[in-house]
């Protein structure tokens, strides 16, 4: 087709009433998109195409915000920011509704057998994992469907992988720590439903700092599987299943927070997922 070429009247109606295939619609489209003389003999209804313009206007000009971004917004997030943070594909509804359910179904077998204490220490066991998840689908090429758009914004990298992650931690411990409060007291072995809390926050720490060196992937995935071992380790050797939620165990914990902190802040810099190594 070329300027010169017009569509015959034959075409146009076929074309109207929606009898042509793929292919030839893509033709014609293609033609209708630089001659005006064609598109004018396409019959149209002018009110119908006024509301399909309005509303797509509407749509692309102002778009809904999340229930996500809407919460965000109105504890002062600025709308830009909370934008980014809700777009987070750890704080989607597939990964919240598993959290749920993983944590569901581990306060529901604690209650079911209060007086075995296997119950309790696979949810002390799992409960740290869940925050290294979450930091694990953050951000990156490998989860986020929109990455490359957003790495060409100004708040990519880095702050914006820092912004995830925070959101991401912010809700999985929300979560896991209304668990806790759902576990039976009595069947706790010396010591608390929050005994998880700790080891969580270094294991989140150390994530992150190791996502400076490798993926948030393999960082979250390489820890979960230490920590695992860590802990059936520390059962068989000791006959202690719950030594690694004792007090001596959480101060360990609470002098790693304080080593992974100013390392993390002095290696935030290099906090890009999205960028080879």
């Amino acid at each position: 087709m070329n300027a010169q070429w017009h569509l015959p009247v034959e075409l146009t109606e076929r074309y109207a009433a929606s009898g042509l295939d793929a292919v030839q619609v893509m033709s014609v489209e293609s033609h209708l998109a630089r001659c005006g003389r064609c598109r004018a003999a396409v019959p149209y209804e002018r009110e119908w195409l006024a509301e399909s313009w309005a509303a797509i206007e509407d749509v692309v000009g102002r778009p809904r915000p999340r229930p996500a971004e809407r919460a965000l917004h109105r504890l002062g997030v600025p709308e830009h920011l909370a934008r980014l943070v809700a777009a987070t594909p750890a704080l989607g509804r597939a990964w919240l509704t598993a959290v749920a359910l993983v944590l569901a179904f581990a306060v529901a077998s604690a209650r079911l057998a209060v007086r075995d204490p296997d119950a309790v220490l696979a949810f002390l066991a799992a409960a740290p994992v869940l925050p290294l998840l979450g930091i694990a689908f953050a951000y990156g090429p490998r989860v986020d469907p929109v990455h490359e758009t957003q790495a060409a914004t100004p708040l990519s990298g880095p702050r914006l992988f820092l912004l995830r992650a925070v959101a991401v931690l912010t809700v999985a411990f929300a979560l896991t720590g209304v668990a806790a409060l759902l576990l039976p007291r009595p069947s706790v072995p010396g010591g608390s439903g929050a005994a998880w809390l700790l080891p969580a926050l270094a294991l989140s720490l150390a994530a992150l700092v190791l996502s400076t060196r490798v993926s948030p992937l393999v960082a979250a995935a390489a820890l979960a599987a230490a920590w695992a071992g860590a802990v059936l380790a520390c059962g068989v050797a000791t006959g202690d299943r719950f030594l690694p939620f004792q007090p001596p165990a959480q101060a360990l914990y609470g002098a790693a927070v304080a080593l992974l902190l100013p390392l993390l802040y002095a290696r935030r810099r290099r906090l890009d997922p999205g960028e080879h190594r």
